[in-house]
């Protein structure tokens, strides 16, 4: 589904919910085809397995605490931090605390877009 395709205004409340993992709840937000944002809602526990994908991506940390680990590399984030994923780098994380994250792509994520 297209529906926040090149709309100017995105409310959070229009905004559709997927599961995307034990866990974990997606929002696609405001994008175009060469950008997208996507909120992620993590529980405690719930991991992102490590992946990768053509797509840059830069995540930033709302709220919670992750181990993210990029290229095979581990830190803890919190709250401000930000991290870079180039196009196809494995990257994954797991949840520490209830948290959120804010991701970007580009170009955006057809795969997210629900039919």
């Amino acid at each position: 589904m297209s529906m926040n395709q090149d709309q100017r205004w995105v409310f959070h409340e229009n905004t559709l919910p997927q599961e995307a993992g034990t866990g974990i709840v997606r929002r696609v937000l405001a994008y175009t085809q060469q950008l997208m944002c996507v909120e992620n809602q993590f529980k405690q526990g719930a991991v992102g397995a490590l992946h990768s994908h053509p797509h840059t991506q830069i995540t930033y940390v709302v709220s919670g605490r992750f181990s993210f680990t990029i290229d095979g590399e581990t830190h803890e984030v919190g709250p401000g931090d930000t991290m870079l994923k180039t196009d196809e780098i494995v990257h994954g994380c797991t949840c520490l605390e209830d948290g959120i994250l804010l991701d970007v792509f580009n170009p955006m994520r057809e795969d997210f877009l629900l039919e």
